[in-house]
């Protein structure tokens, strides 16, 4: 790019693979896992490059698979409507639970109680509590179409919030029925959502099938910018608080990256590995993208006049 304050980008390894629809990161092992589109999920050693485990969990897309470390588990949720969770150590299965009536879009592990919060096409969010069986104990109704994810506010683990093809983002209280507050402006469905903190203040962002993503203040529930520049849906997003980027992948098959305090955009790239289904960051700075085509892991800096990367 141009721009001479542009962050610099450093592919450090990619991978062939099928279509990948999310990513995690282990908080102590090198470790990511991906679930694919073809019912598998796989764990990489991101140091060694070296493919540690692979599961094949079902026949269906696995749209969302996260680590529970804690209990050495993955969890996953696929197209079938079942929750799985299997041991990574034994490679055993602990349970298969049907927890909904459509495909699931999300599931996400509370950050200190053993909940798991689970998003679905059957416009349901549900809590599940694995020291009761996975039982469900609150089923969260609001939403008018498919429920595509969530994400538990890092200042308030009682709290998180959703998004949805409704075009809408709720916030929800565990224990509490009836979203906190709803946040419209998006003018087609939303389909990711990430919390992030900029100064004194906690901001939510959200990536919505208009092709733009927006900045939510969470306290007066008002939208502070629009990001837009992207040719298709904004299909995952991220955010680097060490470099203070956010980060917006799409449909298009790029990746914008922006300032959270100037909004300003710093940089672009697009790998050719087709759409990008997920991001997720490994440390400050190295960040995991999934694509129709597999997925690659860069890293990003500050400074330098130069990108090197396979940007395009």
């Amino acid at each position: 790019m141009e721009n001479q304050q542009a962050l610099k980008i450093e592919m450090e390894f990619a991978q062939n693979s099928e279509r990948v629809k999310s990513v995690d990161v282990h908080p102590t092992h090198p470790w990511i896992l991906t679930s694919l589109y073809s019912g598998t999920v796989t764990i990489w050693n991101h140091q060694s490059q070296k493919l540690e485990k692979s599961f094949e969990v079902t026949n269906s897309p696995v749209r969302s698979a996260k680590f529970i470390a804690s209990k050495n588990w993955i969890v996953t949720g696929s197209d079938d409507g079942f929750i799985r969770v299997y041991n990574y150590e034994t490679m055993e299965k602990i349970i298969e639970v049907e927890a909904h009536k459509d495909f699931i879009r999300c599931v996400v592990v509370h950050p200190n109680l053993p909940y798991l919060v689970s998003s679905s096409d059957d416009k349901s969010i549900k809590l599940w509590d694995w020291e009761k069986g996975w039982i469900c104990t609150q089923i969260f109704e609001g939403h008018s179409h498919y429920v595509m994810q969530v994400a538990f506010n890092p200042n308030d683990s009682n709290i998180f919030t959703s998004a949805s093809l409704d075009g809408t983002i709720m916030t929800w209280n565990i224990g509490s029925p009836t979203p906190k507050f709803t946040l419209n402006g998006h003018l087609k469905g939303v389909n990711c959502i990430v919390y992030f903190n900029s100064g004194d203040k906690t901001y939510l962002l959200s990536g919505s099938d208009d092709f733009t993503a927006k900045i939510w203040d969470c306290e007066t529930q008002t939208c502070v910018q629009t990001l837009e520049g992207h040719l298709h849906n904004v299909s995952a997003l991220c955010v680097l608080p060490e470099l203070s980027i956010v980060i917006t992948a799409s449909e298009d098959g790029t990746a914008r990256l922006w300032h959270t305090f100037t909004y300003k955009l710093e940089n672009t790239f697009n790998y050719d590995l087709g759409r990008v289904w997920a991001v997720g960051s490994i440390k400050g700075n190295q960040v995991i993208f999934g694509f129709d085509k597999g997925f690659c892991i860069v890293k990003i800096m500050n400074g330098g006049d130069s990108v090197s990367s396979g940007q395009a």
